[in-house]
This record gives structure tokens, sequence and C-alpha cells, in this order.
């Protein structure tokens, strides 16, 4: 098993890995968006900070040696289901291979943020 840390995606808020590789396999932290500069939230509406998860998402899987066409299985959380639209506007753009998926509503996510997603990928061969 391997550790992955990069400083191209936020530091983690807690104590855990960006994302661990073990076998072929790469298994994701929960992404939340945080600018990689500020440690701030960016964006205060579901589509710009579902965009950012997802850059931050892209990052941790090329650190790891794998990339957003390599997921086999996302876990998404919302803050509200009434965002459920708006955040597969964005979502569908880049998991084009439509990789597994749960979305759940959760009472609340750190830093009061809209939406948080974890990721399974394969890595490059």
């Amino acid at each position: 098993m391997k550790a992955i840390q990069t400083n191209k995606a936020p530091a983690a808020i807690g104590p855990y890995s960006q994302a661990f590789v073990t076998g072929e396999l790469v298994f994701t932290s929960g992404q939340i968006p945080l600018s990689t500069e500020t440690g701030q939230v960016v964006g205060t509406v579901i589509s710009e900070q579902t965009e950012r998860v997802i850059h931050n998402l892209k990052a941790v899987l090329e650190a790891a040696g794998s990339s957003l066409s390599q997921v086999v299985k996302t876990t998404c959380f919302l803050a509200d289901m009434q965002d459920f639209a708006a955040f597969n506007e964005v979502y569908r753009k880049y998991f084009t291979g439509k990789p597994a998926r749960s979305t759940v509503a959760v009472r609340q996510l750190p830093q009061n943020v809209l939406v948080e997603i974890e990721a399974i990928a394969e890595i490059s061969s």
C-alpha cells in the first residue's frame, strides 16, 4: 500500500491521506471545494463547488497514476438533494464513462460546503 499526497490538491484537514493505492486501485478520500492556494471554500452554489471538487479529485487521481476516465465508483455527498439536478449537470461533463455511483444527502459537510466526492479508480498500467 502507498499513501498519496500532492500539493496540487488541498491538504487533508484531518488525520488521513488524500488517497491510498493498493494493487491496481486508488481509493481517494472525499474531496471538498477548497482552494489549493488559500484553503478557502471555492464557490457559493452547487455548480461552482462541484467544478472545484472535481478539479481537486482529478489532481489526487493523477498523483496516484490514474485519471477521471479510470474511475469505477464514486460516492457523492450533497448537503441538499434540491441540488441534485445542478450537481448532475457538472458531474456528467467529467464522468463520461458513467462509473458506478452512490449519492446521498447528508446533514452537514466539513466547512459547510455543498458537495463532497470520493472515488475508486484503476491505476494506469
